[in-house]
């Protein structure tokens, strides 16, 4: 990132959080993570949703632009958007594609015109989920848990008390892939923590369930395009 600023905090809906990105006069590029979740975001006049990533995306801010987004928890998303989760990976659309055009209008004007864009956000996503007909699946907890830990999908599909062709559709609905993909993501999240706060390379893979450091790289190669080294950098 060049000359940008990046801002985040804990949302008032559990497990999400608000971001702010403001990208400087020269503009800037940086490397987006798969991290198994939607974002809504208000930029510059428009209302996009950022479906959940199976690889890296680069974006790239155009010089001064400003972007307020929410990111939902890990399944919450499809239930405020009304739609499952894989429809949207590896996707950025806008709004209107998903809800009325009348009604995205009225929401990108009042975002653009709300003192605090993010709290506006989480007012309109929490309205959302109180009136659905769908509400986010109370097996998601027990299922992220599951992949966090590195449990086979035999076993997470017991706990919920499916069969893994059903817990795999469940996945998709709410994640944008199976429980193996969400696994190699929440892996990748962990190792990439670990790394940041000074870890030995050598020490993350043990630390962060991979097989060794080679299988460390190879992972972080797949899923973010570039070595670890150059995720732990400032610069990225």
């Amino acid at each position: 990132m060049l000359g940008g600023v990046y801002r985040e905090r804990s949302s008032v809906l559990p497990g999400s959080a608000v971001w702010t990105r403001t990208v400087g006069a020269e503009g800037d590029s940086h490397r987006v993570l798969p991290d198994g979740c939607l974002d809504l975001i208000w930029v510059d006049g428009c209302l996009l949703v950022a479906g959940p990533d199976t690889t890296a995306q680069v974006a790239v801010g155009a010089p001064g632009a400003s972007y307020t987004g929410l990111r939902f928890a890990p399944g919450v998303g499809p239930a405020v958007l009304g739609v499952p989760a894989h429809e949207l990976r590896d996707r950025r659309v806008p709004l209107a594609d998903l809800w009325p055009s009348a009604r995205v209008r009225r929401l990108t004007d009042q975002v653009g015109a709300a003192a605090r864009r993010g709290r506006f956000l989480e007012e309109v996503a929490a309205e959302r989920l109180r009136h659905t007909t769908t509400p986010p699946d109370p097996a998601l907890p027990v299922i992220v848990a599951g992949a966090a830990a590195g449990e086979p999908v035999t076993t997470t599909a017991e706990r919920v008390g499916v069969g893994a062709r059903q817990l795999h559709r469940r996945c998709r609905d709410a994640f944008g892939y199976g429980p193996k993909t969400l696994a190699r993501v929440l892996r990748l999240r962990r190792a990439l923590a670990l790394a940041r706060s000074g870890v030995p390379f050598a020490e993350v893979a043990g630390g962060a369930g991979y097989a060794d450091q080679a299988h460390l790289a190879r992972e972080v190669r797949a899923l973010a395009g570039v070595p670890l080294g150059d995720l732990v950098r400032p610069a990225a």
